[in-house]
């Protein structure tokens, strides 16, 4: 089965520019997955763009990338789940615009995966690093500076298995949950401050870190069965919901967490499988 990325719908590039003039901060920016797909998807709509990733050459590939079509980027080589360098981060930024407009909050990683009856304090603490930890360090350095301006929007990706049951890895799961929760919280406390602060919790979404066509070409078929809507998700479909809660298209709204995951949180589960001996989401067999 081909999985076409979307095109039966006006690209969203074709309406006005909805971040215009705006400094949007993308953390996990990088080329190719979520954060790229974001970072390249603001830049076309005018967004002053600083991308964020601990691997260089993402960070500057993707900032060449907007800079070669016509945009405005710029890149930072550093570690935010450290909260020195969260704080680093900010002071670049806010010293060269004065301002913090749109902040997405999109570094997370599924690894390192050990079974929960198997894991200890170590795997823990990586685990809540690079999965929460990030979402308070950032979110802190550029409060302060959207409190003083009165305005700003905070996108936090983090993911559909925060939102229902995940028995694959407890820990996982449960900070991702951990993540929504604050997501909720924080614009329940800023929005007073003219702060919206909204989520979005990907599934079945291509991107370097999970792949999910490679091994599944014999059961491509399955699809219809595995996502409601019918297809894989690219991150140009979690890019288009992070433009939407960035701009003003969203402002009467706040607080939310989106399931951008094809309609799996709605439509089934994660299933066990005998014969795998593991839960599925995609099951080949039973």
């Amino acid at each position: 089965m081909i999985h076409p990325k979307p095109s039966d719908v006006p690209a969203i590039s074709d309406f006005n520019k909805l971040l215009d003039g705006r400094v949007a901060v993308v953390t996990g920016g990088g080329s190719q997955g979520i954060g790229g797909a974001i970072a390249t998807l603001f830049a076309q709509h005018g967004a002053l763009v600083e991308i964020a990733d601990i691997d260089a050459k993402r960070a500057q590939e993707s900032a060449a990338t907007i800079t070669a079509a016509g945009g405005k980027a710029r890149a930072h080589v550093l570690d935010v789940t450290r909260p020195d360098e969260a704080d680093r981060l900010a002071q670049a930024v806010l010293s060269h615009h004065g301002r913090c407009d749109v902040l997405v909050n999109n570094v997370g990683d599924y690894r390192p995966l050990v079974p929960f009856a198997k894991s200890g304090p170590a795997s823990w603490e990586a685990m809540i690093r690079i999965n929460l930890l990030h979402f308070y360090a950032v979110t802190h350095a550029f409060l302060g500076s959207m409190i003083e301006k009165r305005r700003g929007s905070i996108v936090n990706v983090h993911s559909v298995e925060g939102m229902r049951g995940y028995p694959c890895e407890p820990v996982y799961g449960s900070l991702k949950a951990a993540s929504a929760h604050f997501t909720t919280c924080l614009a329940a406390e800023q929005g007073r401050n003219g702060i919206r602060v909204n989520g979005i919790g990907p599934d079945l979404t291509q991107t370097p870190q999970v792949d999910y066509i490679s091994g599944f070409e014999e059961a491509s078929d399955l699809w219809p069965s595995w996502a409601p809507v019918g297809r894989l998700g690219w991150p140009e479909d979690q890019a288009r919901v992070a433009l939407f809660l960035a701009s003003d298209m969203s402002a009467f709204v706040t607080g939310h967490n989106i399931p951008v995951d094809g309609g799996t949180r709605a439509g089934s589960g994660w299933i066990w499988s005998p014969k795998e001996g593991r839960f599925v989401n995609r099951p080949r067999h039973i």
